[in-house]
């Protein structure tokens, strides 16, 4: 029985990069099928209202929108797809940002396609994959997050309510406000107001900004 291909987005602005991923990564493995690509993260969120995607290829660096904005939009639009950041920015933010947002691997564009094919399928089957190189810099910073007691260090500086320290804290443990409504037993559109009584109370615009404040804070508060 022939196995089912797995359908790829590819998301990067530029051309020449994009046009290397659709020849090279179905020659390593017969099973990708690279379905569309995009300049910018606009017209894939567009798409993919239309047709779904199994995997989706995400450079950080877009005009418009970037790649973290994206990847946390995409994952609130559908929980299954699985995003893959492909990039040259190996920044401890960024790295940290990525991941907040959802993201399901975070690979440096230097990667060899049958490496990358490889991974592709792994994330497509459910796995959890970083590059070695930036993997040390995403295990110091969850450490960090493991330990982030957020009521000491918000409550009282930013006045935020009880709730709103509650939502902050599963914020920074990478939930999705659906997945917050459920484990608080709260409407959407309620955990929608928390969320944005956060970020004007923390001066950020948007939910993975928040989590890296946090995280950053507590970096410095040693």
């Amino acid at each position: 029985m022939e196995n089912k291909k797995i359908k790829i987005y590819i998301v990067e602005d530029y051309m020449l990069t994009r046009i290397t991923y659709r020849h090279t990564l179905p020659k390593n493995n017969p099973n990708l099928e690279i379905v569309k690509d995009f300049e910018t993260a606009e017209s894939c969120i567009e798409a993919l209202k239309n047709e779904k995607a199994d995997v989706i290829l995400m450079d950080l660096g877009l005009p418009g929108m970037n790649g973290i904005e994206a990847t946390h939009i995409i994952r609130e639009m559908d929980e299954n797809v699985k995003i893959i950041i492909l990039t040259s920015h190996d920044s401890d933010d960024e790295v940290l940002a990525s991941l907040t947002a959802g993201a399901n691997a975070y690979a440096l564009k230097d990667i060899t396609p049958d490496t990358l094919a490889n991974v592709i399928e792994s994330v497509n089957k459910g796995a959890f994959w970083l590059d070695p190189r930036i993997a040390q810099i995403a295990l110091n910073l969850f450490q960090r997050i493991k330990s982030l007691n957020v009521d000491d260090m918000y409550g009282e500086e930013f006045k935020l309510t009880t709730r709103e320290n509650e939502v902050l804290q599963l914020i920074v443990d990478g939930k999705s406000n659906t997945e917050i409504a459920k484990q608080m037993i709260i409407s959407h559109n309620t955990v929608k107001a928390h969320v944005g009584n956060i970020l004007e109370k923390l001066a950020v615009t948007d939910r993975v900004q928040a989590a890296v404040k946090a995280v950053k804070i507590t970096l410095i508060k040693k």
